[in-house]
């Protein structure tokens, strides 16, 4: 069995929006901001932009679909290094920087590790010759 299961429409419908969301109410449900106003606004402005980013993406949930999954992914992963980052640069201490490092390290492992690889659609070049493959 694969450990590579969130595929494309995993993705969409369940992981997208709801984490889009999460990262807007999490911060005020946690209390973060104890070390200082981005604790608590990365995180707020990242969910804006990553519902922003899923309902521009060209996947089933897609609103307007006219940003590539493959670009989605990238934009996602590179929202990961940010989070791992951010409390070193932020000065983010306690929960404000673990609260960071535990969505950097589930962003990573979602799009990188467990990602399935897209399915390709391309028609095979000896469909109807005969062969057996």
């Amino acid at each position: 069995m694969s450990f590579r299961f969130i595929t494309k429409s995993i993705h969409a419908y369940l992981i997208d929006y709801p984490v889009a969301i999460v990262l807007m109410v999490a911060p005020f449900l946690l209390k973060l901001g104890q070390s200082g106003p981005v604790a608590l606004w990365l995180s707020v402005v990242t969910g804006v932009a990553a519902l922003l980013l899923a309902a521009l993406t060209d996947h089933p949930t897609g609103l307007v679909r006219v940003i590539p999954y493959w670009l989605h992914l990238w934009v996602d992963r590179t929202v990961g290094v940010v989070f791992v980052i951010a409390p070193f640069a932020f000065h983010f201490t306690g929960l404000d920087a673990w609260y960071y490092w535990v969505l950097a390290a589930a962003v990573l492992l979602t799009t990188s590790v467990f990602n399935a690889p897209e399915v390709s659609v391309a028609p095979r070049a000896n469909l109807g010759t005969g062969t057996v493959l």
